[in-house]
This record gives structure tokens, sequence and C-alpha cells, in this order.
């Protein structure tokens, strides 16, 4: 008899539809593209963008407890947990205490590391937003990369990734976060001491929901966009989540690989 097996793919979660196509099911559909004889499920550890689908769509998604219990009773023998977080903070550890419970459910159960999960994909993350800020390449140019924040010990990525952009020579790029450090103060600080012309905003995030499209893009006082034109830039967003970068559906398949092995 065959054994049945799943890959489990673990978002926060978005109500943006556009996002929640264009990127988390990009990633989705990568992996299933990569291993087509594993059936690929999805789950969200935020119930709050669960629960506002469930509303507005009449569309279920299951928690990460529900999806569990949906694996055991469709008999499934081996699963691979691949979370899309960006960092092991706050989601991944209720990811990871979630599945616990049931992993005697199950012949095998084994976990993919999130995005920045390695020494190593701090370059791969690297490369690949150079690769996608390609085109917006001009002089006198500074790209600021929105990531969420987290009070987590995990917060500690961005300023990891910051520093590895100064140590490959890429000072025009700088990470700040919406609700930790480095602050929006702290990315306009470090942007003044230059002399740059023009800031590119992008958001260092799997989707482009709420986050990117108001808190980063919106043309509230008390957006970043507002914050940069207020102190004399031209600002140009690009509201792509990293979801739809192909680099980094690369990057969670291999760790959807590397898990396997």
């Amino acid at each position: 008899m065959l054994e049945k097996k799943a890959i489990l793919v673990v978002s926060f979660g978005t109500s943006y539809r556009q996002s929640l196509e264009e990127n988390i099911g990009a990633v989705e559909r990568y992996i299933a593209d990569s291993y087509p004889d594993y059936e690929i499920r999805r789950a969200f550890t935020s119930q709050m963008v669960i629960d506002k689908i469930k509303r507005r769509d009449e569309v279920s998604i299951d928690n990460m407890e529900e999806a569990m219990n949906r694996l055991v009773k469709d008999g499934f023998d081996r699963v691979v947990i691949q979370p899309t977080h960006v960092m092991n903070g706050c989601e991944y550890d209720k990811m990871m205490a979630a599945a616990a419970p049931y992993e005697d459910r199950f012949a095998s159960v084994k976990y993919g590391k999130p995005l920045l999960g390695e020494e190593k994909d701090y370059d791969s993350l690297i490369q690949i937003l150079l690769y996608e800020t390609e085109s917006f390449q001009k002089d006198q140019t500074a790209f600021v990369c929105m990531g969420h924040g987290t009070e987590h010990h995990a917060n500690e990525v961005y300023e990891r990734l910051n520093v590895q952009l100064r140590k490959s020579g890429h000072f025009n790029y700088y990470i700040g976060t919406v609700e930790a450090t480095p602050t929006l103060e702290d990315v306009i600080a470090e942007v003044k001491k230059e002399d740059y012309k023009r800031v590119v905003l992008l958001p260092l995030m799997i989707v482009a929901g709420d986050h990117a499209n108001n808190d980063m893009a919106g043309d509230e006082e008390d957006s970043w966009k507002t914050a940069f034109v207020s102190e004399g830039y031209e600002v140009e967003c690009m509201l792509k989540g990293m979801g739809s970068y192909k680099g980094v559906q690369e990057m969670f398949l291999n760790h959807v690989t590397a898990a396997m092995q």
C-alpha cells in the first residue's frame, strides 16, 4: 500500500485576495510542482485573518490544530511542515507548539526552516533583493525594506541582515520594522547621513498586505511614504510581497528538501 504524504505549508496569512494568490499561493504552487507525489495543504497561524476571510468570503482556511486533525483523519503517513514565516519568531513558535501533540500520530513529521533559518539564507536573500530591485536602480537612490518586527528575540534577524548588506558592500539598502527595531525614525536618520534624492520602499514580508499597502505605501500622515516625502525625498513604492519572488520560492523549496533529508 502506497504511503500518503503531505506538505503542510503554514503562513501567518493575509486577507488581501491578490496577495494571498500571488504570494502565499505562489509558494504553495512552487513546492507542489517540485513534489507532485505529496499533497499540499494550507494552514494559517493568524486566527484573526482566518475569521475575516470566513466572514467575508465564506471560505474556510484551517488553523494549525484543524490542519493537523485533518491530516490524521485523512490517513496521512508522512508530513512535512514548511512555514512561510520570515524568522523563527512568535508565529513559528505557535506553529511548532500546535504541531507537537500530533507527532506520534504519523510515521514521520519533519519541519522545514523559516526563510531566514540558516546563516547562508541571509546572503541568498540579499542576492534576491538586489535582483528584484535592479530596475529601480538609479543614482542617489536608497532602498528601504520594511520588515514586520517582533518583541521576540528573533527580531535580531533584521539587524543581522543590515550587517550582512554592509559587509557585502550594499550600503544603499536599509532595513526597518513596523513594530520593533530598527524603527522608521532609525532608518530615516541613517538615510539622511548620505546624499540620496530618491527612496524606494519595499516590503520585507512574504505578503504585500495591510502593512505594505497602508503603513508603508499609504497617503496617511503616519505612513513611511509620507515620512520620507516630508523629508524631501522622491519616493517610489514596490508593492510586491516576497512570496512572489522566484528566488524566495526556491529558498522555501530548499528548506522543504532539507527537512525531508
